[in-house]
């Protein structure tokens, strides 16, 4: 009996042994610089997101989280690099809609967004300004829509390349206005923003806090924001769907990803890190002086929001015939 005893703990002990070791290299965890994918180049939501959360990050765990802008592909390339690099947390994305739009742009895209990256967690939110260059004839939303059906294919937007925030949220505008305004890619925001600034655009969706002090300079003309209610930061600023498209909802979003199948472990420990520094009132502060919003989810709750996405903008794109080269 003692002897079956003694085998059956040993068992225990080799079964658990796997367990203690996946532990014991989180609790270590980091040892050495933690690379941050930003699959755009710098100067965009997604870049100014990870540009705020890293220093936070590297301060909470003593090593450098260092970003790294890998653009191309409207976010493809660098995502693709994170999804075939070790699941050991030495290297994390930070990315948003196009994550989960591309599958639906490109005729192949290189992973799968639901199954190849691990959710930590869904770190913001933020609302997207409609902004046009001074020289269009339009006060409001409803202004530019009737401008928009009185000559259809005249106007044009900036996006940040094909499937991206921008371009998302000015298709979604066309589709529920009913008219037909057309996409110029650019290689990222900024690009894009400079184009809109130059008048070689006319419209663009561009973040608020980048667009804002273009509108108070006189360089653009704001028409509403995308989100369903107000900004505390902007409160002057009304809605579009206010302004002149009721129904009319965008919200960008930004989430942190690991490689498929990092350790149950390193995500709990990541992902706690993550919501204790973005919990802090300054950070919070910080955040809402760039227009953003903290959400700072659970794993499980970025999962189940990137199916719900996948399937909201799948529906749009394919409505709308989007297709990206």
């Amino acid at each position: 009996m003692n002897r079956k005893v003694f085998l059956i703990v040993g068992l225990i002990a080799l079964a658990l042994a796997p367990v203690r070791a996946a532990l014991a290299q989180a609790d270590a965890f980091p040892v050495r610089p933690v690379r941050v994918v930003v699959p755009f180049p710098p100067g965009g939501s997604v870049d100014t997101v990870a540009r705020l959360v890293a220093p936070r990050l590297s301060e909470s765990f003593g090593q450098q989280f260092v970003i790294e802008n890998r653009s191309g592909a409207s976010g493809n390339i660098g995502a693709e690099q994170v999804a075939r690099a070790a699941p050991d947390g030495y290297t994390l994305m930070v990315h948003t809609l196009p994550l989960v739009a591309n599958p639906y742009l490109y005729a192949k895209v290189p992973f799968d967004p639901l199954t190849d990256f691990t959710p930590v967690s869904l770190l913001s939110s933020a609302a997207t300004m409609l902004a046009i260059h001074p020289s269009v004839q339009a006060r409001s939303v409803r202004e530019l829509i009737e401008l928009a059906r009185a000559k259809p294919g005249a106007l044009n937007f900036s996006t940040a390349g094909a499937g991206t925030n921008p371009h998302i949220a000015a298709e979604l505008f066309n589709q529920l206005a009913g008219i037909n305004t057309v996409a110029i890619h650019f290689k990222g925001g900024g690009p894009g923003l400079l184009a809109a600034l130059a008048g070689d655009t006319q419209i663009i969706f561009a973040g608020v806090s980048e667009a804002a002090p273009h509108v108070a300079a006189g360089k653009l003309r704001s028409l509403g924001i995308t989100s369903p209610k107000r900004s505390g930061a902007f409160p002057d600023m009304p809605t579009i769907a206010e302004s002149g498209l009721p129904g009319y909802e965008f919200v960008t979003w930004h989430g942190l990803l690991a490689p498929r199948s990092l350790p149950a472990a390193l995500v709990s420990r990541v992902g706690e890190r993550v919501r204790r520094v973005m919990a802090a009132p300054d950070f919070v502060k910080l955040f809402q002086q760039s227009g953003l919003d903290i959400i700072a989810s659970s794993p499980d709750e970025f999962g189940s929001y990137l199916k719900a996405e996948s399937a909201k903008w799948g529906k749009v794109i394919r409505e709308r015939g989007m297709r990206a080269e």
